[in-house]
């Protein structure tokens, strides 16, 4: 596997990698759980990066309260249309396997948690459709995405896979998180749990600790 790498923004805004631990996947952010045999792999939004909001808050709020192994994977991030990002899920796919082999095989982690943000959400979901023997115990949503058809539609994905998922999303915003929400409130069961932030945004400015706090309780009920 390649060599982790870890971000740096410099001042003109761009992110450049540097080594870190080896074999994890290029570019990741990984926190170490111990003796722990649980892991979370993250996904972060459109164009961002693994220490970014709502990723950032989550690994290391899991990481600190849970023991957990968290590893924030660096997802395709070109800057482009929504839509576009479909010919990218391929790699992304590719990036999420790479990460569940880092967890079992050099961590000796059994049990692994995939969550995903945005186009974080889609990517993840459809890796979940594409892959349905995975080693992955459930899915965390976090403001997840519908629309834009195969295989970008979080909702359509969702509808293929019978894991256990929480679906965090806020009313806050511009309100499409809302209406996203609501479009898969049919799924709701004792698999399919959302849980509504009130007056958070897409990204949980100023909410982050009730996210946290949502996902912390979702994951202890599982274990």
């Amino acid at each position: 596997m390649r060599k982790n790498m870890v971000f740096v923004v410099v001042a003109i805004g761009f992110l450049a990698c540097s080594p870190a631990f080896a074999d994890a996947p290029s570019c990741s952010a990984y926190l170490d759980g111990g003796v722990s045999k649980v892991g979370v792999i993250l996904c972060h939004g459109r164009g961002q990066h693994p220490t970014w909001k709502v990723v950032d808050p989550l690994r290391k709020g899991i990481n600190e309260k849970l023991g957990y192994h968290t590893l924030s994977l660096q997802m395709p991030a070109e800057k482009k249309n929504w839509k576009a990002y479909a010919d990218d899920f391929p790699l992304a796919h590719r990036e999420i396997s790479d990460g569940i082999v880092f967890l079992r095989d050099e961590k000796n982690v059994e049990t692994i948690y995939l969550m995903g943000h945005s186009m974080g959400s889609r990517m993840a979901t459809s890796y979940l459709v594409s892959s349905p023997r995975a080693p992955i115990a459930g899915f965390i949503g976090v403001g997840i995405r519908n629309g834009g058809g195969k295989p970008l539609d979080s909702n359509k994905n969702l509808r293929q896979i019978a894991l256990p998922v929480v679906d965090i999303y806020g009313d806050g915003g511009d309100g499409r998180d809302m209406a996203h929400a609501a479009a898969r409130s049919d799924m709701v069961s004792d698999r399919y749990h959302q849980v509504l932030i009130p007056g958070a945004n897409h990204t949980f400015d100023d909410h982050e600790e009730e996210m946290v706090k949502a996902v912390i309780h979702w994951l202890s009920e599982r274990q």
